[in-house]
């Protein structure tokens, strides 16, 4: 039954929607962001975590539905703050091409008054025209960016702090933590956050602390690549094992999800840290102030594992790759209540979860046929490797006994 539905996924005609809503335009100055913080007026925080969104001129079939995706998942979640985390655009030739592709994805939320905060990728300066110092200066054009370029004050480019007030005053309630964790090592490794940007962070949420009349003032990190205690918070397995997955840099060790710990989604690839690691979980760990750490990198990983009082977190890539992948694409939503900031809460939206047929026949209705022919196409692979993990995922737990996916 699963092989047939594989088969027929590959062999069965494949819609090639084609969307034309696309800005290319650059910044428009007239658009005033209010690129404050806060909690709203019901005292939540609504954050939208999109990641690995690798968007590039050249492959026009990928990068026209993921446009398409971010902007309905703006205007269903209506967030009150974007975070992007890494690999966002790459591999353009030219300056030109770079900016053509940032245009078209800031000038969704420019033109819907959403700020966003960026940090970077091994991918975004890897191959590209323009260095991180120059993508973070274009970027910030935009009015809706609330992203720092740090400058020469620590390694990277992009690595601060976002406060978040409180609704009904100026005090700072919460803290969102952006890091730069850079891109590759001198021996072409994953690379991860340096020395100085963890003495930083220890620095600012001392300053936070203070300011907060001795109490710690609870936070988020968004970073591009995952710590390596991620394999600590796992658990080592046979490498036979379903779902068991090499460890990066030592391949005789295998790991999969602790049952004993707290989980949370799915492990489809293997985790990719940094071959160093120079104490930034240890260092919040000990602060206490953070409550979770999301990462992109890993595009098919949609897990949190709870380690030493921080949430490991990481989020699918935003990147439409037609059928192959349907199901391991989609975005992460995180809302934070100000009544009490010592928890949050998360959920993932992957495309097979946005649209169905009925939904496809809802925009149908509208007579948008290109947005209809979007969601006929995410609706119909979506149904198809829906399916399949399904099945699969039935047949280890069957079989093995193991617990392989966990609730969102």
């Amino acid at each position: 039954m699963l092989t047939l539905i594989i088969l027929s996924s590959y062999f069965l005609p494949l819609l090639r929607p084609a969307y034309g809503n696309i800005n290319y335009s650059s910044a428009n100055s007239q658009n005033k962001t209010d690129r404050t913080i806060r909690f709203d007026s019901e005292g939540k925080l609504k954050i939208l975590h999109i990641t690995d969104t690798h968007l590039n001129i050249k492959y026009k079939q990928n990068f026209e539905p993921t446009i398409w995706l971010i902007e309905k998942a703006c205007d269903e979640e209506k967030p009150d703050i974007v975070m992007l985390t890494g690999d966002i655009v790459l591999n353009c030739d030219n300056e030109e091409d770079t900016k053509k592709m940032i245009n078209a994805l800031m000038n969704i939320f420019d033109s819907k008054s959403l700020p966003v905060a960026v940090t970077f990728g091994n991918h975004d300066s890897e191959t590209g025209a323009m260095s991180r110092e120059e993508l973070m200066a274009y970027y910030n054009t935009f009015s809706c960016s609330v992203s720092v370029d740090d400058g020469e004050a620590l390694s990277g480019c992009g690595t601060y702090n976002i406060p978040v007030l409180a609704s009904d005053s100026e005090t700072v309630n919460f803290n969102l933590w952006v890091f730069d964790s850079g891109d590759y090592d001198e021996e072409g490794r994953y690379s991860c956050v340096k020395p100085d940007q963890i003495e930083w962070y220890r620095q600012v949420s001392d300053s936070l602390k203070e300011a907060n009349n001795g109490e710690k003032v609870n936070s988020l990190v968004f970073q591009h690549i995952i710590v390596g205690e991620i394999y600590d918070a796992l658990l080592e397995s046979d490498s036979w094992q379903s779902y068991a997955y090499k460890h990066l840099y030592n391949d005789e060790e295998y790991y999969s999800f602790n049952p004993e710990n707290t989980n949370y989604g799915t492990i489809r690839e293997t985790p990719c840290p940094g071959y160093n690691n120079y104490g930034q979980f240890e260092a919040m760990v000990k602060q206490g102030d953070v409550l979770a750490m999301f990462t992109g990198h890993d595009h098919t990983n949609a897990f949190a594992v709870k380690y030493q009082g921080i949430d490991i977190v990481n989020s699918l890539s935003t990147r439409y790759i037609a059928l192959a992948h349907s199901t391991q694409c989609g975005y992460r939503v995180i809302e934070v209540d100000e009544n009490d900031t010592s928890t949050y809460e998360t959920r993932v939206m992957r495309i097979y979860d946005m649209y169905d047929f009925d939904t496809a026949r809802e925009e149908k209705q509208s007579g948008d046929k290109a947005t209809y022919s979007m969601a006929l196409d995410f609706a119909f692979k979506g149904a198809i490797q829906k399916a399949a993990t399904d099945i699969y995922g039935w047949f280890i737990q069957t079989v093995t006994g193991r617990q392989v996916t966990y609730p969102d």
